[in-house]
């Protein structure tokens, strides 16, 4: 199992600064964390993209090419495109552009979005908001496998009559995962695709997707597809179990807690938090050893080949984050790698 990071350029408020880091502050911490992600050896970084004041990064595809820049290895992804308000082309050339200018190291992941900014920035009726993703999707795929495409046009997309796509990636095909955060549906479109997929685990008991995750593979099997999984969930490390606790709760409470707000869910305090950083809850929160049995748990329960955790729900003190990336990589890492590796003892 690999280990990646995912982000958004969250710029909540910082104490240490008195205000939110402004959004070239935020960048720059971001590129920070992608550097050290690649220099501990973590598989993966993530940005996703977002259309509100306290986020940075709404154009993936830019950020991932300033990463690229200054990584040597590790992959870049975004977390999520919002493919249902963007243009398919457009984003197959930015990915298939990231792709060559990596060396080979794009993938790119797909989703609906869990916020909906992007429909009305971009003209979108969120009415259509299944449709759009429905249709674009089978676009981009179009995309990957032609050179030249032939396309029909639909409701949202013009006809497209055997022109070229370029450039094409240096992968052949360009990776694309589709994201989700639980709908069946979208367990079955991916596996009817055969389409890797990502899953959101961000609150309440893992054990819950284990239907939707079999769901997935058994769409896959049945369609003569092989699955491909990765977790997402959110964490933070220190080398102090209490520490980690104590500068992740308040941060990740007022994040979750304001999109809760905005969509009716029941607050979360720090009780649920103390709790969901158990064996039984979503959050990887704690010293490497803690967050290293949880992510042999997982693995157990779900088998999957990438877990990736957000470390910056909400602002937390730049060293600290960096810090915690250090401890994923060089204490969480090989200790899950040694204990896979392990046979088990004979009983």
């Amino acid at each position: 199992m690999e280990f990646g990071l995912y982000t958004f350029g969250e710029r909540t408020f910082d104490p240490g600064l008195g205000r939110p880091p402004t959004a070239e502050e935020r960048l720059k911490r971001l590129l920070e964390e992608a550097e050290l992600a690649d220099e501990v050896g973590l598989s993966l970084f993530a940005v996703g993209e977002h259309h509100r004041e306290d986020y940075v990064v709404s154009a993936p595809a830019v950020v991932l090419a300033a990463i690229a820049a200054r990584t040597r290895r590790i992959r870049l992804a975004s977390a999520v495109v919002v493919l249902s308000s963007e243009d398919p082309i457009r984003v197959f050339q930015q990915f298939s552009t990231l792709d060559l200018l990596s060396g080979g190291r794009a993938e790119l992941w797909v989703g609906r979005g869990s916020f909906v900014e992007s429909f009305p920035l971009f003209g979108y009726d969120l009415r259509d908001y299944e449709a759009l993703f429905e249709e674009k999707l089978a676009l981009l795929l179009k995309i990957r496998e032609e050179e030249k495409v032939h396309w029909p046009g639909g409701r949202f997309t013009k006809p497209i009559p055997g022109l070229g796509v370029y450039p094409r990636p240096k992968q052949n095909p360009l990776p694309v995962w589709v994201a989700a955060g639980g709908s069946l549906e979208s367990a079955v479109r991916a596996g009817r695709l055969g389409l890797p997929l990502v899953l959101a685990i961000i609150a309440g008991t893992p054990k819950r997707f284990l239907p939707f995750v079999e769901l997935y593979r058994k769409t896959a099997r049945e369609h003569g597809h092989t699955p491909r999984l990765t977790l997402a969930a959110h964490g933070f490390l220190a080398e102090d179990d209490a520490e980690a606790f104590r500068l992740a709760a308040p941060a990740f409470l007022a994040v979750m807690n304001k999109i809760g707000r905005e969509r009716g869910w029941r607050p979360m305090d720090v009780n649920y938090f103390a709790w969901s950083r158990g064996l039984q809850g979503a959050d990887f929160i704690g010293e490497p050893l803690r967050v290293a049995e949880k992510a042999l748990y997982w693995h157990e329960l779900f088998r999957p080949e990438r877990l990736i955790l957000q470390l910056t729900v909400g602002t937390l003190p730049h060293t600290k984050v960096l810090r915690a990336i250090e401890l994923l990589g060089t204490e969480v890492l090989p200790r899950v790698q040694k204990a896979l590796a392990t046979p088990p003892a004979a009983g």
